[in-house]
């Protein structure tokens, strides 16, 4: 049971840093820009649905697929380790101040709104997939693999509600927090985000080595 609550936490956490709804939460304000509330609803219960199937197909198929390619799994966390890196270090540096995330041209419509941009890639990404598909790649060495499938699922579902608790408070939230305090929470979850993707690089890199023969295995 403790394997499976550190895969739980491990999932939960990283999943909720990749997505940080603290930097989504100004995004969405702007796309949803003098709407009413009940479009507000709309649009975040939408947007946090569609995240969550796109994190269960990848969490079902993603694995699948690699195996069907015959991907290693200890590749697959060096690749998803250095996707991770790259958005880490992105959260942590500022943005240029003309950048609008390439939304200046988005449609305003609630069905696409909710889906593009905010579900993909904002909510759920490249660093989204990496963060499923490693984590997925632990449950070969779990003994209950069943337990370890519903830790994973709860984490996903346990992160898209809390996303979806910040979209309905946006307002709120942006107006406490500021734009000082959203940049540094940003900017932190950027630094751990970068450190997670070192440590599944760093786990990857072990598994391959341990694979090859190149060290023992403990």
């Amino acid at each position: 049971m403790r394997t499976e609550l550190s895969l739980f936490i491990g999932t939960f956490t990283t999943l909720l840093a990749i997505i940080n709804p603290f930097e989504v939460l100004p995004v969405y304000l702007k796309l949803l820009s003098g709407k009413d509330n009940a479009t507000h609803r709309t649009v975040a219960l939408k947007a946090s649905v569609y995240a969550l199937l796109l994190c269960f197909f990848f969490f079902i198929f993603g694995t699948l697929l690699l195996r069907i390619f015959g991907v290693p799994l200890s590749m697959v966390r060096v690749v998803g380790g250095i996707i991770l890196m790259k958005i880490g270090f992105e959260l942590f540096m500022p943005r240029k101040s003309g950048d609008d995330l390439g939304l200046s041209g988005a449609d305003t419509g609630e069905a696409n709104i909710a889906f593009v941009p905010l579900a993909m890639p904002i909510m759920f990404g490249p660093g989204g997939i990496a963060t499923i598909i490693g984590m997925t790649a632990t449950i070969k060495d779990s003994s209950k693999e069943i337990l370890s499938f519903i830790a994973i699922s709860a984490a996903i579902v346990a992160t898209m509600f809390t996303t979806y608790i910040c979209l309905i408070y946006a307002e709120k939230l942006t107006q406490r927090i500021g734009p000082m305090g959203i940049d540094a929470i940003t900017r932190i979850v950027g630094f751990f985000v970068s450190a997670i993707g070192g440590g599944l690089i760093f786990d990857g890199v072990i598994e391959a080595l341990q694979m090859h023969g190149v060290i023992a295995l403990h």
